[in-house]
């Protein structure tokens, strides 16, 4: 199973950055076909973490995943799940 990871310990601080980065994982992951996404906001506060989850949870980023996972064995982490159908599926619906 191919997976990307991004670790946002570096841009924590960086409301833009952090942005354009989540868009590009994700763009990526559809884009290459990606069953899954590592997503490290670290554990902090929590409110990268949040940040993340928003942004996460707006429509038009929501419709391109499957389902987005807490680590329950590491607060500091998050894996988004994508379902990627085959053209001849998405005709069929």
């Amino acid at each position: 199973m191919a997976k990307l990871v991004l670790d946002l310990h570096d841009i924590y601080n960086k409301g833009g950055l952090i942005e354009k980065a989540l868009r590009e994982v994700i763009d990526e992951a559809v884009a290459k076909k990606i069953d899954l996404v590592e997503i490290i906001p670290g554990k902090g506060s929590g409110q990268l973490k949040k940040k993340v989850l928003r942004f996460l949870d707006q429509k038009e980023v929501k419709a391109l995943y499957h389902r987005v996972d807490k680590d329950s064995k590491n607060f500091g982490r998050l894996f988004v799940h994508f379902r990627h159908q085959s053209k001849d599926k998405r005709r069929k619906r």
